[in-house]
């Protein structure tokens, strides 16, 4: 059994940093939240791989400086809140459109409380001179 939690520790560390590389590329796909996954995923799963990860350069530049409470920048904030947003805001006029008023006021809150918890509850770091 524990081989089997590892190798899905594994899988699941793999798909998220797979999909956050692909999101820190692509403006519509948070790398944040996927990198987050493969960071806790490779910790459950293996310590090279943990190890690995955290010295990669995606690891460093998406999550080091917020894993280390050090919080985030400004931009990496504005560009969380805005994908989170517009993902949310598909759903939400999705569920609308069907009348299903109890999701969206759901969903609504979950909103609020991203917005508010990236406002508030991150610290803002001042931009790396370039």
């Amino acid at each position: 059994m524990k081989k089997c939690k590892k190798a899905f520790y594994v899988v699941l560390g793999c798909l998220g940093l797979g999909l956050g590389a692909v999101g820190a590329v692509v403006p519509m796909l948070p790398a944040f939240p996927f990198l987050m996954v493969a960071a806790f995923s490779f910790a459950k799963s293996s310590q090279k791989l943990h190890t690995w990860f955290i010295n990669t350069g995606l690891y460093k530049k998406n999550l080091e400086s917020y894993v280390a409470g050090k919080g985030m920048t400004k931009a990496a904030k504005a560009r969380v809140m805005a994908t989170i947003t517009l993902l949310m805001s598909v759903g939400f006029v999705m569920m609308l459109l069907k009348a299903l008023y109890v999701p969206c006021i759901i969903l609504g809150c979950i909103w609020v409380f991203h917005i508010v918890y990236f406002l508030f509850g991150v610290k803002t770091l001042k931009e790396a001179a370039a």
